[in-house]
């Protein structure tokens, strides 16, 4: 080419939840049959949309207006609505103005990120989102800023490493809180969303908490919404009904701005992203107009309860089979559908292997160890991945020194759920030689 074409940062953008799907496509045309635990779709692992949910779509689909253009902050009525959910906590109090729709949370972060100066940096958790940490690192041409969370605390943050690292880098200007956690399924205490805001308070930061599972806990765990504890600061929470519904494929979320008249800088930033959103005119209409009709349904709250006690018993039963293995720390979630399971560093050596019966996978699998400074855990994942056909995704991808994988809690067939992870604990077993 004439010239370089991307700019620095750019190959931070990273993806290895779809990346691994590349891999098990290869080993599943040579007949291999997979599991996929690589993503968080619903729908892939035979949950069912409720008849009424479906009847409210098809209504709206009848209608010639779900067919135009929306205004361009979102539909109008939806907005409104989603507003009085958020001020029924008694918390911060917005009006329709404060919601912003996108298409979906993963458009919403590419321009969270897109409109900051390279030299501001947003600090996230580690684990870490991928779509968050690569995002961030590409607007700021490095690698992500990161505090940690503690598989020896249940998942939950390193508050002494944030603080340091928030006094002794004055480039960040805010705090991602993802709540309940991807990847973890960790939810945090009150507590712990009142140390996020001393320290916010404390070095005038923006807090952003990204709150797409907020209604899915279980087990006994609610989840406290950042709008309840943020008090006067500037804040912004990103929420979305891929997950909660479910309907990934609808490709709808939104931002809510608490206090956007806090700061001038604040506002500005806001202004910014609502004229970004008239550039591209709007975001889909159809799911927009669907959530008030299906959150105020008389059967909403039920099926939301019912799928959130589903999720707690699989992840009991996930615990039953995986938490008494050594070697491994194993946490039980609490929200979301995810779990993260870490190996104990000695029990990793880059020797060990998985028998692989088929000889053309094999050949394969010899290929991709080829691969320079593999970290010990996708070492371990494509073994797994060659050898039982389950996907999973390496911790190491999660912008993490942790060495592990995540897995999901989706699986609605008991039966099928109880075999994937009855097939990993053994694979475990055999791959750590206990």
């Amino acid at each position: 080419m004439r010239t370089i074409l991307l700019r620095p940062g750019a190959e931070e953008l990273n993806y290895e939840i779809r990346g691994i799907v590349k891999k098990a496509r290869q080993i599943e045309a040579l007949g291999q049959t997979i599991t996929w635990e690589n993503i968080g779709d619903p729908i892939q692992k035979n949950n069912k949309i409720p008849t009424w949910m479906k009847e409210i779509v098809s209504e709206l689909v009848s209608q010639d207006h779900t067919y135009g253009y929306a205004d361009s902050k979102g539909v109008l009525e939806t907005r409104k609505f989603l507003a009085n959910l958020n001020n029924q906590k008694k918390g911060v109090q917005i009006t329709a103005d404060d919601v912003l729709f996108f298409n979906g949370l993963g458009d919403a972060i590419a321009k969270l990120y897109q409109f900051l100066i390279p030299t501001a940096r947003i600090i996230g958790p580690s684990p870490a989102y991928s779509t968050h940490s690569s995002a961030e690192a590409a607007h700021a041409n490095t690698a992500p800023i990161t505090y940690k969370l503690d598989p020896d605390n249940q998942w939950l943050p390193d508050m002494e490493d944030l603080y340091n690292k928030v006094k002794y880098n004055p480039s960040i200007v805010g705090i991602l809180i993802i709540n309940p956690d991807n990847p973890t399924g960790m939810v945090y205490p009150k507590e712990v969303l009142e140390d996020f805001v001393r320290i916010a308070r404390e070095f005038k930061l923006l807090l952003i908490a990204d709150e797409i599972y907020q209604n899915i806990t279980y087990n006994g765990i609610l989840a406290v919404a950042l709008s309840e504890v943020v008090g006067d600061l500037p804040a912004i929470s990103m929420k979305g009904i891929s997950k909660e519904f479910p309907w990934p494929g609808s490709r709808c979320g939104w931002m809510e701005f608490y206090n956007r008249g806090a700061s001038k800088e604040f506002s500005k930033y806001v202004q910014t992203l609502e004229n970004a959103k008239m550039i591209e005119v709007c975001s889909t209409i159809l799911p927009q107009l669907s959530i008030p009709k299906i959150m105020s349904h008389p059967d909403y709250a039920e099926y939301r309860q019912a799928e959130n006690f589903k999720i707690g018993q699989r992840s009991k039963l996930m615990e039953e089979l995986l938490s008494g293995i050594p070697g491994i720390k194993f946490n039980p979630t609490q929200g979301a559908f995810y779990n993260t399971i870490v190996f104990e560093e000695i029990y990793l050596s880059p020797n060990q292997f998985l028998p692989i019966e088929n000889k053309e996978i094999k050949a394969l699998m010899e290929y991709w160890l080829k691969e320079e400074n593999m970290p010990m855990d996708k070492r371990f994942v494509y073994y797994l991945l060659a050898s039982t056909g389950i996907c999973v995704v390496p911790v190491s991808s999660f912008c993490s020194d942790l060495r592990g994988f995540r897995v999901t809690l989706l699986e609605d067939d008991e039966a099928t759920f109880k075999d994937t992870f009855t097939r990993l604990a053994d694979a475990i077993k055999v791959y750590l030689g206990l």
